[in-house]
């Protein structure tokens, strides 16, 4: 072996860079539960803005079993709405990071909407379905293929 070939040989290797087999139908379901996550987010925002402020807004339960007060319930609707606002912003711009965050704040907001319906029963079995669609949307597999295995010059 000569010289130059024993040095192409152990000479380091770019990546290569594979090209997603999902194609942009998955691109897309991906961007659309990106869409519906910052949606979702910015309405229950507003739901618990409109549960702080001014209490009559929604109308008292009775003997429910979750007994948080309106004005409870609107800042943790709040906080969540910002947070999955962010998230779905993230997930818009690909950032790896928000796809895992996106599937966890979409099932707290599944947990949440559940837990919410005796205040708007349609509002809230609309914004479930959402978040289980966000949910599959984030965890469908994108067609990536595995990484190849090391071979023994790699």
């Amino acid at each position: 072996m000569s010289d130059s070939t024993a040095r192409e040989a152990h000479s380091p290797q770019p990546p290569q860079h594979r090209e997603e087999s999902g194609g942009p139908l998955a691109a897309g379901v991906v961007l659309f539960a990106g869409v519906l996550l910052m949606l979702d987010g910015m309405f229950s925002a507003i739901a618990g803005v409109a549960a702080i402020a001014d209490d009559d807004v929604y109308t008292r339960l009775g003997d429910y079993v979750f007994k948080l007060d309106l004005t409870t319930w609107g800042w943790i609707h709040l906080v969540v709405g910002v947070a999955v606002v962010i998230t779905g912003a993230g997930v818009m711009k690909g950032a790896g990071w928000a796809r895992a965050i996106g599937v966890a704040l979409a099932a707290l907001v599944v947990l949440l909407q559940f837990l919410w319906l005796p205040y708007q029963p349609i509002w809230s079995v609309v914004s479930i379905a959402v978040g289980v669609f966000v949910i599959w949307g984030l965890c469908k597999d994108t067609g990536r293929e595995p990484a190849a295995p090391l071979g023994p010059h790699d």
